[in-house]
């Protein structure tokens, strides 16, 4: 993107419990991480890509598919309940320290996300560029039956209220007025790199933060086995329909 420089980071630690050794696993005859890499380089969006990770076995894979690894990532950023918040913040830190590197913006890839396309992150990329929010969120449509405005909650008492704390019979009775309700669908993080390096309040998203759907056919957040089963299965589709 002309003007703008856009850093992509791969995060991939190792020790995953739910499928040991996930990101490197073969999906297909290609290891789990070689999807996101290939499609963030097809994407053409990047200045730079690179991964963050703790694991050399998983470093060597990345190198392999032309994914930079300017580091290690510390023992201490690669613990179970680590949150991506430090991670992000020690990659863009030791760039900016190390190599003199600072982009304007970074986009979070998740390996756990192979059904990507390139074209994914191309239009999320243009969202920014164009609209210029704080952030971008990749989305998908919470089914209406899942809508919170049907949602009820047991109370203490062993009362029914709505979520509001409503009686029931206050609860939309038409699907037309119950509005659109979105989840996140974990595929893209898109941000000002200047929010994650904020002293008072850093975050990914900032005041504004657009929406990026994505049709369920592209989600899959591999965690546990029948994830990976799922993502296979999706995997074949998409590639019988191409």
């Amino acid at each position: 993107m002309v003007g703008k420089k856009i850093l992509g980071i791969i995060t991939a630690r190792g020790g995953s419990k739910g499928i040991p050794g996930k990101n490197i696993k073969l999906l297909f005859g290609k290891p789990l991480i070689a999807y996101t890499i290939e499609t963030a380089k097809k994407s053409g969006v990047f200045d730079r890509l690179i991964l963050s990770t703790d694991d050399e076995a998983i470093a060597n894979v990345a190198r392999e598919y032309g994914c930079e690894v300017p580091f290690m990532r510390p023992a201490e950023l690669a613990q179970d309940a680590t949150p991506h918040l430090p991670v992000i913040q020690h990659a863009v830190a030791w760039l900016r320290e190390h190599e003199s590197y600072q982009p304007d913006f970074v986009m979070i890839l998740q390996p756990t996300s192979p059904l990507r396309q390139a074209f994914h992150i191309k239009e999320a990329a243009e969202l920014m560029l164009q609209k210029e929010p704080d952030s971008v969120l990749s989305v998908a449509p919470i089914p209406e039956h899942f809508n919170s405005k049907k949602a009820m909650v047991l109370g203490e008492d062993g009362r029914l209220t709505l979520l509001s704390g409503d009686p029931i019979y206050k609860r939309v009775p038409r699907h037309q007025d119950l509005g659109k309700e979105y989840r996140s669908a974990g595929m893209i993080y898109l941000f000002k790199t200047a929010l994650v390096l904020d002293k008072e309040n850093p975050n990914f998203y900032g005041e504004r933060t657009l929406p990026y759907i994505v049709e369920e056919k592209y989600l899959a957040d591999i965690d546990h086995p029948e994830d990976w089963e799922a993502a296979e299965q999706a995997l074949t589709k998409l590639t019988e329909s191409k």
